[in-house]
C-alpha cells in the first residue's frame, strides 16, 4: 500500500519525467517542393519557341534554337484533352478570366461547387465565379491557352484544356513572348540514353539505345 508521503513522492517523480521528456528535442520532416521551372534566358539574339510533351507534362523553351528554359504544365485531363499541333501565340492578356469555367461560392466566401460552369444552377445566397487565368496566351479560337494555373501534382494532367504555367514563371515567360510565337504541343515519350557496349574484340566502344533489339 502506498502511504500519502510515498505516493506525493511518486507525484513528483512523475510531473519531473514529463518535463525531461517535453524539454527533450522535437523532431520535423520537411517536405521539399519539387523544382517546377528552370529560366536561364541571356536575352540574346533570336525568338524565343515553345515546344510541350503532353507525356510528360513539361515544355522546353528555346531562343533562337538556343535552350533557355524548362518548366512543368498541367494539361487537359481526360475529356478535357489538350490538342497537339504548331500553333501560335494570338493573343496576351494580363488579368483573363474563363467563359466557360469556374466556381460556386456561399455569401462567405466557401466554395460550395469547384467545378461549375456559368449554366451551372447557383443556390439562393451564392454567386458564380469565373476562373482567373492569369497571363493568357491564346492558342485558339476555341479557347485553348497557356496561363498561370495551379499545377497539384507535377507531371499529371490537371486543366480543363489550356496548358497551366506555374505561377511564378508565368509572367516570365509572358515578358518574352508575342503575338505569332510559335507552340508546339506534341505526346511523345522521353528519349532513353545511349548505352556503350564493349565489343570485346575491338578497342572501340559500340553506342546503341535502349530500343535497338539488336544490341549482342
Amino acid at each position: 500500500m502506498t502511504t500519502p508521503r510515498g505516493f506525493t513522492a511518486l507525484l513528483v517523480a512523475s510531473v519531473a519525467f514529463a518535463t525531461l521528456v517535453s524539454c527533450g528535442p522535437v523532431t520535423t520532416t520537411t517536405v521539399r517542393k519539387p523544382q517546377l521551372y528552370e529560366w536561364n534566358d541571356d536575352g540574346g539574339p533570336g525568338e524565343v519557341a515553345i515546344r510541350i510533351n503532353l507525356e510528360t507534362q513539361r515544355a522546353s523553351y528555346t531562343r533562337g534554337g538556343r535552350p533557355i528554359g524548362w518548366s512543368y504544365v498541367a494539361t487537359g485531363t481526360p475529356g478535357h484533352s489538350t490538342p497537339q499541333g504548331t500553333f501560335r501565340i494570338t493573343e496576351k492578356v494580363i488579368d483573363k478570366y474563363s467563359n466557360a469555367y469556374g466556381w460556386i461560392e456561399d455569401e462567405f466566401g466557401n466554395v460550395v461547387n469547384g467545378d461549375a460552369q456559368p449554366s451551372t444552377p447557383v443556390p439562393a445566397g451564392c454567386n458564380y465565379v469565373p476562373a482567373p487565368m492569369p497571363y493568357w496566351m491564346r492558342l485558339t479560337d476555341w479557347g485553348i491557352g497557356m496561363h498561370a494555373g495551379l499545377i497539384p501534382n507535377p507531371g499529371t494532367p490537371a486543366s480543363h484544356g489550356c496548358i497551366r504555367l506555374p505561377k511564378p514563371f508565368a509572367p516570365v515567360l509572358f515578358s518574352v513572348v508575342n503575338v505569332g510565337t510559335p507552340v508546339k504541343i506534341v505526346k511523345e515519350k522521353p528519349a532513353l540514353p545511349a548505352i556503350p557496349v564493349d565489343d570485346p574484340s575491338s578497342s572501340t566502344t559500340t553506342t546503341y539505345t535502349l530500343s535497338n533489339p539488336t544490341i549482342p
